[in-house]
């Protein structure tokens, strides 16, 4: 993979990042970690609901339409990724990362809050609508500085030989998210009645996030920067403009970053949003299957990333990048057709099957990505690069997705749009250089 910046890089030798330190590595993971888990278990939760929103906030009728119109507004809410990135990514390279990431919890959380205690259609008509999709757009422009300032901070943090391991626990926290999250759903409609979840169950969940947010906040703040932020500061190399600096001097890396994040939005959302949806709409699947499915597919992936994630830190980034994107590839199509059989564990085997593949990638996938930028200009970098192809990608999986079955009369044919994001990565991986073995640059 090709280094972030044309310019001759500062790599001199510095404090490893736990020489002199107060703080342990594994209190920067949990404060890190327990951000993104917030971050996404309020983001993601709104997909894992959306055949319950669609009851409430759209007008009733078609059950198909109503679905739809539920995922575009959960696509409304990566519009404003690109500007959250834009904003935040150039507020933590210049203010650091610490302030940044402890803003971006507490805005999400305060979203996903109001979201519990929206009136719906019925009480207030086309205004509901309109309201739930304010809130995402805060959601989501919140979310473009989350998860680019959570890999730059432990990258920033881990030794150089276990970068990739240390990394990667962006994306444990992520799944254990989305684990929790439709955890959380499946026990509700287990105990209750999936009447209860749509009546008024959707409330409760939403609003979980304010205790979530709160002992996420406190922990962030407990933190102090990054030994590399920290570094910049000292040299005098904060930049004012991240993000013209990036352009100027690293645009490969750029696209290189945009083209390594198109599988990872598909892949994600594919498997965490439109899958619970897709197995009981199309495949006549109860919810508690559906469900139940989906939390044992998502915990294989959160113990699988780590162990990727280490392995990249022996063999290399590329190598592992390439056999999840080749999976995908090889192996989408047929898994979906496994998934048809109705069977629940066809079903969990199926998620399984396609896990490996997103563990393999996403282990490698976030160091990777803080490789290919110097610390003056990684958060907004990661931020606006990340975002863009999210924004264009992942926004619309769980909608295009649907779209592709209504429009062509085939099942399967999501498949081929998840086949088609692995090949343009994979394409992208294979034109780029090794990094795992690079110290990482000042400037």
């Amino acid at each position: 993979m090709t280094q972030g910046s044309d310019a001759t890089a500062d790599v001199a030798p510095r404090p490893s990042p736990h020489e002199g330190h107060p703080q342990p590595l594994g209190k920067v993971v949990i404060a890190a970690g327990a951000g993104h888990f917030v971050e996404w278990f309020d983001f993601g939760l709104y997909g894992t609901l959306a055949t319950a929103i669609s009851l409430h906030f759209f007008k009733a009728g078609d059950t198909h339409a109503a679905l739809l119109s539920a995922f575009a507004v959960f696509g409304a809410g990566f519009v404003m990724r690109p500007l959250g990135g834009l904003f935040f990514g150039s507020m933590g390279d210049r203010l650091g990362r610490r302030t940044t990431l402890a803003l971006v919890v507490l805005i999400t959380s305060v979203a996903t809050a109001l979201m519990g205690v929206l009136p719906t259609w019925q009480n207030i008509g086309v205004i509901a609508p309109i309201l739930l999709v304010i809130l995402r757009l805060v959601q989501g422009f919140a979310a473009g500085g989350e998860s680019s300032g959570a890999t730059a901070l432990l990258a920033e943090y881990a030794p150089p030989n276990r970068r990739g391991f240390v990394s990667s626990f962006v994306d444990v926290f992520g799944f254990l998210a989305f684990v929790v999250g439709a955890g959380l759903v499946l026990a509700f409609t287990a105990l209750l009645g999936e009447d209860a979840l749509n009546s008024w169950g959707w409330r409760a969940l939403f609003l979980v996030a304010v205790p979530l947010g709160l002992v996420s906040l406190y922990l962030r703040m407990k933190l102090e920067d990054t030994p590399e932020f920290r570094a910049v500061k000292e040299k005098g190399k904060v930049v004012g403009n991240p993000l013209r600096t990036s352009l100027q001097t690293s645009w490969k890396a750029l696209l290189f970053c945009v083209c390594f994040v198109v599988v990872k939005a598909v892949g994600h959302w594919t498997l965490q949003t439109f899958m619970p949806s897709y197995l009981q709409t199309e495949l006549g699947y109860s919810a508690i299957s559906s469900y139940g499915a989906l939390v044992i597919g998502l915990l294989f992936i959160m113990l699988m990333v780590p162990l990727f994630g280490l392995l990249s830190d022996t063999v290399g980034r590329r190598p592992v990048m390439i056999a999840g994107c080749a999976g995908f590839i090889v192996f989408t199509y047929p898994t979906l057709t496994l998934m048809s059989s109705g069977h629940f564990l066809a079903a969990a085997g199926a998620l399984i099957i396609l896990g490996v593949f997103m563990a393999a990638f996403d282990g490698a996938m976030s160091a990777a990505m803080a490789e290919l930028f110097p610390t003056n200009i990684r958060y907004g970098s990661m931020a606006i690069a990340y975002n863009i192809s999210v924004a264009v990608f992942g926004g619309i999986t769980p909608f295009f997705a649907t779209f592709l079955i209504t429009s062509t009369g085939n099942t399967f044919a999501p498949a081929f749009y998840v086949m088609a994001a692995a090949l343009v990565t994979l394409i992208a991986v294979l034109r780029a250089r090794e990094t795992y073995d690079a110290p990482l640059a000042i400037e």
